[in-house]
């Protein structure tokens, strides 16, 4: 077995309790340990396995972590004041449709096709350049915007 394999079989658990300690919770904790695991095996040089180095690897991955959670959290916090029902989407009413009712409609739509809708009508983009952005074919770009297309008709009652 190899000499890595053998020390993690050894220092696996107590590494990943030294990691639910330092995070929230047990997904947390396995992901800070991967973070580590993987920072100090590329830049291990094959000899012996730097046992305090990893766990300094730990604790740096939970911090990491947690700053990213903050980060996360705070764009969540600004996006939901975005989405304020006060809170204007357009300058000035877009095709004859009021921006209360057009934003009304965007919203009810599932976020796949109002995300595509987004980018093809305010974005600009082809249907390949949506495809590349979203990491999806260029058909179920095309297909989401026929379909959200269809819906906001409904909803708006116009062509």
């Amino acid at each position: 077995m190899d000499p890595w394999q053998q020390w993690l079989e050894i220092y696996g658990p107590a590494l990943l309790l030294y990691a639910r300690q330092l995070t929230p919770g047990q997904a947390e904790a396995e992901d800070a340990l991967q973070d580590a695991i993987l920072r100090v095996w590329q830049s291990w040089d094959r000899s012996e396995p730097p046992r305090g180095a990893l766990f300094q690897a730990v604790r740096r991955a939970a911090i990491d972590l947690g700053r990213k959670r903050q980060r996360r959290r705070r764009r969540e916090e600004e996006y939901a004041t975005l989405r304020a029902p006060d809170a204007p989407w357009f300058e000035s009413p877009a095709t004859g449709v009021q921006g209360e009712e057009l934003r009304t409609a965007l919203g009810a739509l599932p976020a796949p096709q109002r995300e595509v809708i987004v980018l093809k009508v305010w974005g600009d983009l082809t249907f390949a350049e949506i495809a590349a952005t979203l990491e999806i074919s260029p058909n179920t770009a095309a297909s989401r915007y026929r379909y959200a297309l269809a819906a906001l008709r409904g909803q708006l009652g116009g062509e």
